[in-house]
């Protein structure tokens, strides 16, 4: 059996992340790593979730709409 690799090019920023991560010695170090990506998209969100609000394409309708919403995917009983 033949085994082919496809290539994988890697772009700017997963470059980046790579010479990053190539540093890190310990769990705790990872752990610090994984915690800083996570602020830094959760503040995106939150900027993002702010120009909605601002611009009214979210309100406080909006919120309650979405706490009545069912999303769960439909299963066979």
């Amino acid at each position: 059996m033949k085994l082919i690799m496809e290539r994988t090019v890697f772009n700017k920023a997963q470059l980046e992340m790579l010479d990053i991560m190539a540093n890190v010695r310990s769990d705790e170090e990872l752990d610090a790593l994984k915690h800083a990506v996570s602020e830094f998209y959760a503040r995106r969100a939150d900027e993002e979730m702010e120009k909605l609000w601002q611009s009214g394409q979210w309100n406080e309708q909006t919120l309650k709409e979405l706490g009545n919403a069912h999303y769960r995917t439909p299963y066979k009983q």
